[in-house]
């Protein structure tokens, strides 16, 4: 079964400043402690103040007594680190061994301290709570338990139905929209999700696409208890760095459970291949784990003609409108870029797919 009614690509991966969905949550985080540094500081007299101030030079002295801790695969670490260096806290980045080089190069460029793990993205967490715990001027900014990045996530639901609004395309019972998000730990994709839910109630419907070795999320929803992928003998290896997380966030999950109508994995391969198709349709180039979620529409779709899912959109079809949410890749450098399309081109001739 084809792909039927609208299909969108939501390009958060062009982003500005940090070319990722984790400016969104990242930016919102460090901006609200800046904010309240300030205004505990009286460098703000309230909220109705200028925050221009808060790029002055002051406010810089202010914010370099203090420091930044985050803990990352890859993105959040990149939208941390550069919000903070430039706003001029102490910023270090806790990175796991799944992070890229040219990541970690580029927060270092701009004065990052950048701490790597051997090991998996829950290492870098533990590490990263205990420097700032030793800290009494530390903040640590949590991917698993921060209601700050969450609702800084949800608000591009109201970003999204600004665009679908001035493009005159409705969202309701009967012009249901689909959405398909890749997922990691589960912050943004949840934060998204529960926008969306709050906006467009039932006639929304929200998907999370990660790695066959890394479906936390998909194990948190079903489990309350949070499962780690490495209890299910899975490794947790992926190309798509942001995804590559072995236990999935129960806080978000706990939030999220109701929401999400469903779950589907994507192996590395068929990554390359999608960004290696978005790019040569639509000249648009993503890092691996933002194309997670463009086979999400035709697997839908195959779903609901083979009756197994979604019985709601039966009858709907043809009215549907389907979003790929694309979350990273405008910061990837050329040289990088160009690996990703060799590798999808052996992809291609290895599965013989066109």
């Amino acid at each position: 079964m084809g792909i039927t009614g609208r299909l969108l690509l939501k390009a958060d991966h062009a982003l500005p400043i940090a070319g990722s969905v984790k400016a969104r949550g990242g930016f919102h985080e460090v901006l609200c402690h800046a904010e309240q540094l300030a205004l505990s500081a009286g460098l703000l007299r309230d909220i109705a103040d200028d925050y221009r101030r808060l790029a002055s030079d002051e406010a810089r002295r202010l914010f370099g007594k203090h420091s930044l801790v985050v803990a990352s695969t890859g993105n959040l670490g990149l939208s941390i680190g550069m919000i903070g260096a430039a706003l001029g806290f102490r910023t270090q980045v806790h990175m796991s061994s799944d992070a890229k080089a040219w990541k970690k190069k580029r927060l270092r460029d701009r004065g990052v301290e950048v701490i790597e793990h051997e090991s998996d993205y829950s290492a870098a967490v533990a590490s990263g709570r205990a420097a700032t715990a030793a800290d009494p001027l530390g903040y640590f900014v949590d991917d698993e338990n921060s209601p700050r990045l969450f609702f800084g996530y949800a608000v591009a639901a109201l970003r999204l139905k600004r665009q679908l609004d001035e493009a005159g395309i409705r969202v309701d019972a009967d012009h249901p929209l689909l959405v398909y998000i890749p997922c990691g730990v589960g912050g943004a994709p949840g934060g998204i999700c529960y926008g969306l839910r709050r906006l467009f109630g039932d006639a929304v419907h929200c998907y999370f696409a990660e790695p066959v070795a890394a479906p936390s999320v998909l194990l948190g929803l079903l489990d309350p208890a949070i499962p780690s992928v490495y209890d299910i003998g899975l490794d947790c290896r992926t190309e798509a760095d942001g995804l590559a997380v072995g236990r999935a966030s129960e806080w978000v999950c706990e939030r999220v459970r109701a929401d999400v109508d469903g779950v589907f994995t994507v192996s590395d391969e068929s990554l390359f291949r999608d960004l290696y198709r978005l790019h040569r349709a639509e000249n648009i180039a993503v890092e691996p784990s933002a194309a997670a979620g463009i086979q999400g529409p035709a697997r839908l779709m195959h779903e609901i003609a083979e009756q197994r899912g979604s019985p709601a959109l039966q009858g709907h079809l043809g009215r549907v409108t389907h979003i790929v949410w694309s979350t990273g890749g405008r910061l990837v450098p050329d040289v990088e870029f160009e690996k990703f399309l060799k590798r999808a081109e052996i992809a291609l001739k290895e599965t013989n797919y066109h």
